[in-house]
């Protein structure tokens, strides 16, 4: 009987694809094409500084721990330098190796991070760069200048198309909330005028935890401003739908779901510490919101009171599920992804969500478990999806998860705790970071199904080479023979 894998790929139609970090988890290169001398200390320490470059990126992009470290020893053993041990904390990657044979040199490099600074554009590059290095088409010498260029090469667009996408994931939200016009258009402009605040306070050098304040304030002030304005013009719109869109804009940038997953993958400490500051710069974001609440009660423009949301039905739940599909396609675009990715991050969030409004919701189960199936799928089509368009999976999967992100959950939480409703403040911030749990698992059990469905079977060639190269006070038997000759003599 064939394996369930097998049913699964001819049920899929999968094709022989695979993508790079599916290869690299697999197998390093059978044979290194462009071998370098493993004898020069500075051969070597190039190799690995390219290597570490190409997981800079990477990191910054998003990849987990894990998968980046299986993408450096990928680039580092196309090289011939197999025997290499990575260590990758938060915003600091060590690597070690040792050259010679009877007088081993110690090799060390260490490179400091960038931090979160998620751009797609750069990403896909280095994504094709780790496959030419892997086939042997790229030399050291060439794979650093590509690396020189591609650091000071501007994304494939413009900072302000960037900012438009922003704002289509800004209104996105809204009319996934089932916003009218007056509150998709004002969320457009509102999570437009965040992004470029912050990103104007930003390059003078404004800690980013007082620009998630300064985004708070934004995301309330107007949007009370114009439940004020709108209701005197007998116009009725719901100014949570607004806030929950800024919202959703500021935490879209943070490494929420990224820091859970390196958790789940094993990287503790990086996951510990990016979910500090994750929590530290959400904290910014409730700051900023509470003192937006407590600005509109003072200009005596006060928010309505929470309501509660709108039965389920077809109708709105086409309507989330075609947002879905803007607010992914507009997080592509805000983080300078190419026109293919933009498309297929659509896709996979129209797809997913129209598993949980269409099948997972009707069926009964909660928020939180259907947001885990979903991230599951996501995840899946990710990893399905990037061998066939040669797309990083983290690409399709962290903008496809993008509208399941808690916005609104976290405002209702915010306005409970502000009102001293402490029971359901709390409980919505517990239900908010327990639907970011899920959303990182499902991701990274979607893209473990993916791997399991065309993974090359695992090839350790080099296994005896790595175990001859550690240091050992042991001798080898040739060795032992020789001195106990001369000692007899």
């Amino acid at each position: 009987m064939a394996p369930w894998t097998d049913t699964l790929r001819s049920l899929l139609g999968v094709s022989g694809r695979i993508a790079t970090i599916d290869s690299a988890r697999a197998a390093p290169p059978p044979s290194p094409l462009a071998p370098i001398d493993l004898t020069d200390a500075s051969q070597v320490a190039g190799v690995m500084e390219i290597a570490a470059r190409i997981g800079d990126i990477l990191l910054a992009s998003g990849t987990a721990n894990r998968d980046a470290a299986a993408q450096m020893h990928t680039v580092t053993t196309a090289y011939g330098l197999h025997y290499v041990h990575i260590d990758i904390t938060k915003n600091t990657i060590t690597m070690f190796t040792t050259i010679g044979q009877e007088r081993r040199q110690p090799i060390t490099v260490f490179w400091v991070t960038r931090g979160l600074d998620t751009d797609f554009s750069k990403l896909t590059e280095v994504d094709r760069l780790i496959r030419s290095i892997r086939a042997g088409a790229t030399p050291p010498a060439v794979a650093e200048q590509i690396l020189n260029e591609l650091r000071a090469k501007p994304a494939n667009y413009g900072m302000k198309k960037a900012i438009w996408g922003w704002g289509m994931l800004g209104g996105g939200v809204a009319f996934m909330l089932g916003g009218g016009l007056v509150a998709i258009v004002t969320a457009w402009l509102l999570s437009m005028v965040i992004i470029a605040a912050n990103t104007l306070l930003g390059r003078n050098g404004l800690p980013v935890f007082f620009q998630q304040i300064l985004g708070g304030v934004i995301a309330t002030v107007p949007a009370a401003v114009t439940y004020a304005f709108a209701g005197s013009f007998g116009v009725e719109i719901s100014p949570s739908q607004i806030i929950a869109s800024g919202i959703i804009v500021l935490v879209a940038g943070l490494s929420l779901v990224q820091s859970l997953q390196d958790g789940i993958m094993g990287a503790s400490v990086t996951g510990s510490a990016r979910f500090f500051e994750t929590m530290l710069l959400t904290a910014g974001i409730v700051a900023g919101v509470a003192l937006g609440i407590q600005i509109s009660d003072v200009v005596a423009m006060p928010l309505p009171p929470m309501e509660t949301q709108a039965p389920a039905n077809f109708a709105s739940a086409v309507v989330k599920i075609l947002g879905a599909g803007v607010i992914s396609a507009g997080f592509a675009i805000a983080m300078f992804a190419e026109r293919s990715a933009v498309g297929i991050s659509g896709l996979s969030a129209i797809t997913g969500m129209s598993f949980y409004h269409l099948l997972f919701r009707p069926i009964g189960m909660g928020d939180v478990a259907s947001a885990a199936f979903t991230a599951t799928i996501i995840g899946l089509a990710g990893g399905l999806l990037a061998r066939r368009f040669l797309i990083p999976p983290v690409v399709i999967a962290i903008s496809g998860i993008t509208p399941m992100l808690p916005g609104l959950m976290l405002y209702r939480s915010m306005y409970a705790l502000l009102n001293d409703q402490m029971l359901v403040g709390f409980t919505n911030l517990f239900i908010a970071l327990a639907t970011a749990g899920a959303l990182a698992a499902g991701v990274v059990l979607g893209e473990w199904i993916a791997r399991k469905l065309r993974r090359p079977a695992r090839f350790h060639p080099y296994a005896a080479f790595r175990a001859r190269r550690r240091p050992t006070f042991r001798k080898s038997p040739r060795s032992y023979r020789r001195v106990r000759r001369s000692g007899q003599r």
